[in-house]
């Protein structure tokens, strides 16, 4: 691919949308062309980028014309109703949502982990669910040591996983309940603040809902490796933003836990953080902002000989959405 690179990030004005923008400039993404576009409620509206004004238009059947990178980050029916346009005109499609993850011959790509699938893109590469990207950033390098057999995933995820307006309403949620009045819901089926409740997507057969299996599913591709056994938990709980993870890991024998947490101090896109005296760990209020995965209190599991225990924070945004789509950018301009 050509140094300066046309974009076009397709739900510009949304939550990851601008996280893009913020990404595309301080990392200095060699940038001929950047067109941002979404739906027509937001045509003619403008953000801010290196110091100009860019307008923003409404996405049509010529908006990908001599674009070579599209980020799509505007929802699953929205990808499906472009991608194809995109690719048609040329340009290799980044999409945020769910709707390429599992398609056998669309990669789903995280950089630091499997970064040689997305060259084997056909013009559409995924970007993983976000409570997926995080965990595999910190069960990748332990697992390329000693090959996972099982995870347990708990999630505690925040309302910034539901957009800007998600985020809004927990704030408006949190003054209605100190106020004594009846807090709205319209992101949410039920009030956030102070209060938390399973994720609420739709739920299978099984009794896991979408988020749950987009973890079991998503991992075990980007892994390469369908014999894992994965069991998720997610859960909504009333944080504006960064997602945290407890994870149980079980391997074929034990696992140092000095040695682990060798290995993650020293892992890429990875930040160990352990006081244990002060009993200071990973949280969501210190991942915020931050590109790195925050990784600690790894521990022997003691009901396992062969289990490790760690917790992780990670912002959702960032590397679990606009960072992860950008540094697929950068494979492919060889950055």
């Amino acid at each position: 691919m050509k140094s300066q690179v046309r974009v076009a990030i397709l739900g510009a004005t949304g939550a990851v949308g601008t996280e893009l923008l913020e990404l595309l400039d301080s990392r200095n993404f060699p940038l001929a062309e950047l067109k941002l576009l979404a739906s027509s409620r937001s045509a003619g509206r403008t953000l801010p980028f290196r110091g100009e004004q860019l307008p923003v238009t409404a996405v049509g059947e010529d908006s990908f014309k001599n674009i070579d990178i599209v980020l799509a980050s505007a929802g699953g029916s929205t990808s499906k109703a472009w991608a194809a346009k995109a690719v048609e005109s040329g340009a290799v499609v980044i999409d945020n949502s769910s709707a390429f993850r599992m398609n056998p011959e669309v990669p789903l790509v995280v950089p630091e982990v499997n970064p040689e699938a997305a060259t084997t893109h056909q013009g559409i590469i995924a970007n993983p669910n976000c409570t997926t990207i995080l965990m595999a950033m910190a069960v990748w390098p332990l697992h390329q040591v000693q090959p996972v057999k099982r995870i347990i995933a708990s999630t505690y995820q925040s309302a910034s996983g539901a957009g800007f307006q998600a985020m809004e309403e927990l704030k408006i949620q949190a003054q209605a309940i100190l106020n004594g009045e009846t807090p709205p819901t319209k992101s949410f089926p039920y009030p956030l603040a102070f209060n938390l409740f399973p994720h609420n997507t739709a739920i299978n057969d099984l009794g896991y809902c979408e988020e749950e299996m987009k973890m079991v599913n998503e991992t075990r591709k980007i892994f390469n490796a369908p014999e894992i056994s994965i069991s998720a938990t997610c859960v909504r709980v009333p944080v504006l933003r960064a997602h945290s993870e407890a994870i149980n890991l079980e391997f074929s024998q034990p696992f140092p836990v000095a040695k682990a947490r060798e290995i993650i101090a020293n892992a890429p896109g990875v930040k160990l953080v352990e006081d244990w005296q002060a009993n200071y760990f990973p949280m969501p209020i210190d991942a915020t902002g931050k590109d790195e995965v925050l990784v600690g209190r790894i521990r022997q599991d003691i009901s396992h000989q062969s289990g490790l225990e760690l917790w992780l924070c990670g912002d959702q945004i960032r590397k679990g959405a606009a960072l992860n789509a950008v540094q697929i950018a950068e494979l492919l301009v060889g950055i």
